[in-house]
């Protein structure tokens, strides 16, 4: 069973940047696409961005391009998210999320794991 685990949360004054980390256990993890996906209270989670099995492939929300990259080291078994030029509409709790599969995808039901979540918070 495949674990993952968010940290790299926080707040931060808009403008600002964090990174986000996922920690994966339990499975081959080059082998799985990756995607961050986040929830603002009172809304539906939404795709933030997604990488391949490989890493050769990203695909990114039109509302985070150009702010965010999302990268992994198969090595250490963790995928990231860069966060810059951060918006106090980024707040949100953000999900790591993996799939069975090295080809990335961007709706929730494509992803068979999930992390527990971790919190972003931009003041303005």
């Amino acid at each position: 069973q495949v674990q993952l685990v968010e940290s790299g949360g926080g707040l931060v004054q808009a403008g600002g940047s964090l990174r986000l980390s996922c920690a994966a256990s339990g499975g081959t993890f080059s082998t799985s696409a990756m995607g961050w996906f986040r929830q603002a209270p009172g809304k539906e989670r939404e795709f933030v961005a997604t990488i391949s099995g490989s890493g050769g492939a990203t695909y990114y929300a039109d509302s985070v391009k150009g702010r965010f990259t999302i990268s992994r080291d198969n090595a250490k078994n963790t995928v990231y998210l860069q966060m810059n030029t951060l918006k106090p509409e980024d707040t949100a709790v953000y999900y790591c999320a993996a799939r069975r599969i090295g080809i990335y995808a961007t709706t929730a039901p494509s992803y068979a794991y999930w992390g527990q979540g971790t919190q972003v918070t931009v003041s303005s």
